[in-house]
């Protein structure tokens, strides 16, 4: 029960770090552009490669699933319109999400926790530096900027594997393929997919950043930081994934929707 309620604790705090980091940017209008830059080469660049090979294995693996049973039905002309709606809905964003917790999010709280054991965040106070400009704000920006391009080519990496396993595999034609995409896909769902991920790589640098600043204990509470905090960003984004899905294609976003 302590550790549920220090969790209840540091989950509290990273809404009040949210607010510090919306006051940092609008208001103060303060960014340190070097630490963004290169935490964008972090999350982006540096994470492409997983991104996309993952990508690429699920767009196919999804494709074998469906093919077949599409096929004894008839449907084979619908197989690329539902792997377009799946990747794009949910598959691209959340799987993409769950990458960057797991790669990124761990790393912003082993390092920011172990500034904060070893005292350097202190030194940042001593030098009239506050923490949230320096270090939670870039990582924050980064992450909302990076995870919509990476969304974006999860999703045609994962399409384009299944085109290629519906075309080597089944024998279905590429411009078969496409035309259903074409036809089922609509612009909401590509909105869709940007609004996760916006969402998905804001909640992924909040937690990181907030559990590596509270962390304490030394390289044991390190230890503990980062694996925790890998553990509520997954909870966190699958969360939100249902409230989002829920909005976006509830009543609300069907409303929406018929303007695209």
């Amino acid at each position: 029960m302590k550790n549920l309620g220090i969790w209840f604790v540091k989950l509290f705090q990273t809404f009040l770090l949210a607010g510090q980091v919306i006051w940092h940017l609008l208001i103060k209008r303060k960014l340190h552009w070097r630490n963004t830059l290169e935490q964008m080469s972090i999350v982006g660049t540096e994470s492409l490669l997983i991104t996309l090979v993952t990508a690429s294995f699920v767009g196919g693996v999804f494709t074998i699933q469906v093919a077949k049973e599409f096929i004894n039905f008839g449907a084979q002309q619908a197989i690329g319109g539902v792997l377009a709606i799946a990747l794009t809905r949910e598959l691209s964003p959340v799987l993409t999400a769950v990458i960057i917790a797991g790669r990124v999010g761990s790393a912003f709280a082993a390092e920011i926790g172990t500034m904060q054991v070893t005292e350097q965040i202190d030194a940042l106070y001593m030098l009239r530096t506050d923490p949230v400009d320096y270090l939670v704000t870039p990582r924050v920006v980064a992450c909302i900027l990076m995870m919509p391009i990476l969304t974006t080519l999860s999703l045609i990496t994962g399409m384009t594997g299944g085109i290629l396993i519906s075309q080597l595999v089944y024998n279905i034609p590429q411009s078969v393929f496409l035309n259903s995409v074409l036809t089922f896909l609509k612009g909401w769902d590509l909105i869709s997919a940007i609004v996760k991920s916006l969402v998905f790589g804001g909640l992924i640098a909040l937690i990181g950043t907030n559990w590596g600043i509270t962390t304490t204990g030394g390289a044991k509470g390190v230890g503990q930081s980062t694996t925790s905090a890998v553990v509520t960003a997954l909870l966190a984004i699958f969360t939100t994934n249902f409230l989002l899905t829920w909005f976006l294609f509830g009543d609300i976003g069907k409303n929406l929707a018929g303007s695209f």
